[in-house]
């Protein structure tokens, strides 16, 4: 389990702003759900002197991409769009007094929604829509711009730093060679070398090649996580049944939670990737409902170690359990 803040978990405990605005006029869509997150932050703007009047956010994801939402809602509230432009990841997770390292992609996600709200009300196109061809990351469908502005946004060294800023590698791990081809060029831009890891873990640091004549900038103080209770077993050691049970078992430890609520939630198929899940009672039709199965599906990956996409089914669907 994550060392969140107080902040963070007042954000997605009680998450500000939650919901479509009725009178926006400008929507910035960013990630998929099919690839895990996505964020759509809607802004109400006023014309004649382009303050945000107010913000709403519809979230897929986990409790972090949840809190990041809530808060970037927050900050923009009385800001003018060029005033808005000027935030970074860095501030939303500072707001929320530091974010887990492996959960600043979510503060990224939500600079990356503000950025194309705006660029939606002005009727302009961002120069990071990316082709096929740019993809960097096919799991996540991260993009080339996408890294190299994030690498350049928080002075990043690592594939380790760029997985958790983007997502971007933390999937079948193919596109390792080319986020450390885009991390040796810009490094050496700024005078460093990158060295790779010699095994799978973490990456080593930044090795100078030359005094600095100015500190570099600071690495992003976020928590450290908790240790956690037990280690995630390794993707391809259990059989069909075993990650079944495993997931059931995951499933689980939720349902108290939303039962609650009056909710529930309960395991439909396993397919692949794919993790079928019903909602029911109050979870059906719920305005956060999305949420709710972003935060499953972050559980079971962080349980199973291996990335799954959790997809729901209309509440008739039969309950029949694959390999059962």
């Amino acid at each position: 389990m994550w060392d969140y803040s107080e902040k963070v978990k007042e954000h997605f405990y009680n998450p500000k702003n939650a919901g479509a605005l009725a009178e926006a006029n400008a929507t910035g869509d960013v990630g998929s759900i099919s690839c895990g997150d996505a964020l759509r932050l809607t802004l109400k703007v006023d014309p004649p002197t382009e303050i945000i009047l107010d913000a709403g956010f519809q979230t897929f994801g986990c409790g972090s991409a949840i809190a990041s939402s809530s808060a970037l809602t927050e900050m923009v509230k009385g800001m003018t769009l060029d005033q808005a432009l000027q935030i970074t990841n860095q501030d939303i997770a500072d707001y929320l007094d530091g974010l887990p390292p492996e959960k600043m992609h979510c503060s990224v996600m939500g600079r990356e929604a503000l950025r194309a709200a705006i660029a939606d009300y002005r009727g302009e196109v961002l120069e990071d829509d990316h082709e096929e061809g740019a993809l960097v990351c096919k799991c996540f469908a991260i993009d080339e711009v996408m890294v190299r502005d994030t690498v350049k946004a928080n002075n990043l060294s690592s594939v380790e730093d760029v997985t958790n800023y983007t997502k971007a590698g933390g999937g079948c791990s193919s596109c390792h060679e080319k986020i450390e081809s885009i991390l040796t060029e810009m490094m050496a831009e700024r005078g460093e070398v990158f060295v790779p890891a010699p095994v799978k873990g973490k990456q080593k640091k930044v090795v100078p090649v030359k005094p600095k004549e100015e500190p570099a900038p600071a690495k992003v103080a976020a928590q450290a996580p908790a240790a956690p209770a037990a280690a995630a077993p390794a993707p391809g050691k259990l059989t069909t049944v075993q990650r079944i049970r495993r997931i059931e078992m995951v499933l689980e430890a939720i349902r108290p939670n939303l039962q609650r609520d009056h909710g529930d939630v309960e395991l439909v198929d396993v397919d692949g990737k794919n993790v079928y899940v019903k909602l029911s009672g109050a979870c059906t039709g719920c305005q956060l409902a999305s949420s709710t199965l972003g935060g499953i599906q972050q559980r079971l990956m962080e349980d199973l170690g291996e990335f799954v996409k959790v997809v729901p089914v209309s509440a008739n669907a039969p309950v029949t359990i694959a390999g059962m």
